[in-house]
């Protein structure tokens, strides 16, 4: 309830003038509040006096907080162009709420509200601030596909508690056999992280999306989906045995598409939307082979993809701001006009290709170690998803910073402090932790 009354408290901060900078170090100040309050010894099943929170969840706010604290930062042109700064970071505060609420509750309903109602701040940011016209459609793609999927939860949410008398995750332990109830209540997870097949609202949403929206949508929401995996399988033991290995072939089967797909890209955003599709597909073939390694690995990948998505993204806004434009034909050559830049995007992009010492080696290694060991046969997409998952990076490093400047660009700033303390935010965390990878693995 402390941390509730601190974001309440915040409230008439975001209609101050001038205020975007104090509320970034507010939400710094709550990022070393939260860090420093926990017992780094408790396990998944334990819960600490802060919060309500396990280990699980507490990497998932914490991911959260640090987040949006760069989102404030990255929307610095929204304050000087004064587009409505005000209600943006009241936007940003409720989306945060929401998110801290949805990752602590320990009740399935409470989860589920919470789950649904930080969906329209995210609305609000592609409708409100988005680029194209066409993010209204955008907003009502993503709108409607979770909508849908979440209505069936809802019911299997009643039936949860009908069934074992309440809704806590402590009391969920129960070796359900229904297909229909287990699709009910995944498939919005599905939805959310995204699967293959029920993907197309994200790259739709992450273009449209202004850089914010699209650092929320790569960062935290579709780790919703990886996290509400993580909970509620426990529920699904029996049926999950025999049902799992169809939803681990999709997603790697999807994860080699996806990455044939990125190498068609012009769009930077697109690709690097696309690529989030195809990383999240790992990701839920690990939680599908229900064992440890997948468990721990996928936790790892999803803190590793939020920071080094969301920079990508920042990187693509930067150019775009420059430029206009995010097309890769307009795009070229930048290296020779950002040096300082280029060298961001070479350690950003390496960081997604899962190149040493960043943390999604870590994550890649042990969801290699854990798809491997659950079905043999899997060696083979995971090969091709490994290979073109660096070609398509690669593809997107030496498009855009080699090759001829496009002559019609006219002068413009080379790059701001802000900028390259946000680039620096993200890549210290995603190649320290790695450092103390011992933390996650028990």
């Amino acid at each position: 309830m402390k941390f509730v009354f601190y974001m309440i408290f915040m409230i008439p901060l975001c209609f101050l003038a001038n205020s975007i900078w104090l509320n970034q170090f507010i939400y710094f100040v709550l990022f070393i509040l939260f860090l420093s309050c926990f017992n780094f010894s408790l396990y998944f099943t334990n819960v600490s006096y802060f919060l309500g929170c396990d280990f699980l969840s507490f990497f998932m706010v914490l991911l959260s907080i640090w987040i949006c604290s760069l989102m404030v930062m990255a929307s610095e042109k929204l304050n000087s162009e004064k587009y409505f700064i005000g209600f943006f970071l009241f936007v940003l505060l409720m989306l945060l709420f929401s998110l801290v609420l949805t990752f602590s509750s320990m009740n399935v309903f409470i989860f589920y509200l919470f789950f649904e109602i930080s969906l329209i701040p995210t609305l609000i940011l592609i409708l409100g601030w988005g680029y194209q016209p066409e993010r209204t459609q955008a907003g009502m793609y993503m709108f409607f596909y979770t909508l849908f999927a979440s209505l069936p939860m809802m019911v299997a949410v009643f039936y949860l508690y009908e069934k074992f008398d309440s809704l806590d995750y402590f009391f969920l332990l129960g070796w359900i056999d229904s297909f229909l109830l287990y699709i009910c209540t995944n498939f919005v997870f599905l939805v959310k992280i995204p699967m293959f097949f029920v993907h197309l609202w994200l790259p739709k949403a992450h273009v449209e999306a202004p850089v914010s929206g699209s650092m929320i949508l790569a960062g935290i929401m579709l780790k919703l989906g990886g996290y509400g995996f993580m909970r509620l399988m426990t529920v699904f033991m029996v049926v999950g045995l025999k049902v799992n290995y169809f939803f681990v072939v999709i997603s790697l089967f999807g994860g080699f598409v996806i990455s044939l797909i990125c190498l068609r890209q012009s769009d930077i955003k697109s690709l690097i939307a696309y690529s989030s599709v195809s990383h999240m597909g790992l990701v839920l073939g690990g939680i599908m082979t229900m064992n440890s390694w997948g468990y721990f690995g996928s936790l790892i990948m999803m803190i590793a993809h939020g920071l080094c998505s969301s920079g990508l993204f920042c990187l693509a806004n930067i150019s775009y701001e420059r430029l206009g434009s995010r097309s890769l034909f307009l795009n070229k050559g930048l290296i020779n006009l950002m040096p300082s830049m280029a060298l961001w995007w070479f350690l950003l992009s390496s960081s997604n290709m899962a190149a040493p010492p960043s943390f999604n080696l870590v994550g890649e290694i042990m969801l290699i170690n854990s798809l491997v060991s659950w079905g043999l046969m899997t060696i083979l997409m995971l090969m091709l998803v490994s290979f073109f998952s660096a070609a398509y990076t690669l593809f997107l490093y030496s498009y855009s910073q080699h090759g001829k400047i496009y002559q019609g660009s006219y002068s413009f700033s080379l790059g701001y402090v802000r900028e390259y303390l946000l680039l620096f935010l993200h890549w210290v965390p995603l190649n320290l932790l790695f450092l103390k990878s011992d933390l996650f693995i028990f």
